[in-house]
């Protein structure tokens, strides 16, 4: 006859055992459960752990990146803000310094042209005379004969005033003269062996003939003879009617007073300098010359003679020169 189950008898449960290996079964399984879902619990913790450390070194190094850059940006901005605001002070200033050194040469101009202004002025206020004079001071004279003068004082040569016309008359001279006031004298007749060829430093004889003789320092066999005037260019009065234009030129032998006819010629005033060959043949040597003008250019109250020189050679040439 089987055994009746009593469960509520002590005795009885340490007779069976079964309930106790149910219970011990069923805690196992709990544990099991428990200690898996634990274990599950605890590799997903770690794996989040392990995504958190991952999030949170990125987060990290970004945190710290930013805190590098946040370090930096501010001096590569102010670096960067100094070039942006540097750069056009720069600017303004080479263009301050440009419009200073531009304002200087304009004041620099602006004196200069002051000077000129002045000195246009000066020239406006200066009579017609002393500008002429100025003109006159500044021309170069052009002389192109390349021959010996035998008739310059600085070497010897003098006036025979015994055989020369008188000096125009100074009274009559002066009027024509002082309006342009540079002269208050008539020239005598040696001004023409000077070479100052400046307007009306010439000898005047009254009318348009007359004569002029001249002692050379020697005796020379003479060849050539020079007449030289102003040109019309710079003549105070605007004309050359008082240059000669008919003369003749005679050889003197100096004992018994003898003229020799070297010939007979006309200076045109277009050309200031105009050399004229002599008719001297055979050769003779002469120790004066006499220049004899019978007409000048059209003014009838006196005649200006300018310079004249003599050319020739001390010695007898083989053959008479061209």
């Amino acid at each position: 006859m089987p055994r009746s189950r009593n469960t509520g008898d002590p005795g009885s449960l340490c007779e069976d055992p079964l309930p106790w290996l149910t219970w011990i079964a069923c805690l196992a399984y709990f544990l099991r459960t428990q200690a898996q879902q634990v274990l599950f619990n605890t590799c997903r913790c770690r794996l989040l752990f392990q995504k958190l450390m991952e999030k949170t070194g990125v987060l990290v190094l970004c945190v710290f990146g930013f805190w590098m850059f946040s370090m930096h940006l501010p001096s590569k901005m102010e670096v960067w803000q100094d070039d942006s605001i540097n750069s056009p002070l720069q600017s303004l200033r080479m263009y301050q310094e440009k419009v200073r050194h531009h304002t200087g040469e304009i004041q620099d101009l602006r004196g200069s042209m002051n000077q000129l202004i002045a000195r246009l002025q000066e020239m406006e206020a200066m009579s017609d005379e002393q500008r002429m004079t100025q003109k006159i001071m500044k021309m170069i004279q052009g002389d192109y004969i390349e021959k010996p003068d035998f008739a310059l004082k600085s070497i010897g040569a003098s006036i025979d005033f015994e055989h020369t016309s008188a000096t125009y008359n100074y009274e009559k001279a002066r009027s024509c003269w002082n309006w342009i006031r540079l002269w208050n004298y008539a020239q005598p007749p040696d001004v023409i062996l000077e070479p100052n060829m400046t307007p009306g430093n010439c000898w005047a004889f009254s009318g348009d003939r007359g004569q002029v003789t001249i002692r050379l320092a020697q005796k020379v066999y003479l060849f050539n003879i020079t007449l030289q005037h102003i040109p019309k260019s710079i003549s105070l009065s605007g004309s050359v009617d008082t240059a000669p234009k008919d003369f003749v030129i005679y050889g003197m032998e100096s004992s018994p007073r003898e003229e020799v006819f070297l010939g007979a010629f006309q200076f045109q005033p277009e050309n200031t300098i105009q050399m004229f060959d002599l008719q001297n043949h055979p050769p003779r040597a002469f120790g004066a010359v006499k220049v004899k003008i019978s007409s000048n250019w059209g003014n009838p109250r006196f005649t200006c003679l300018y310079r004249v020189r003599v050319h020739g050679s001390v010695t007898l040439p083989k053959e008479t020169p061209n």
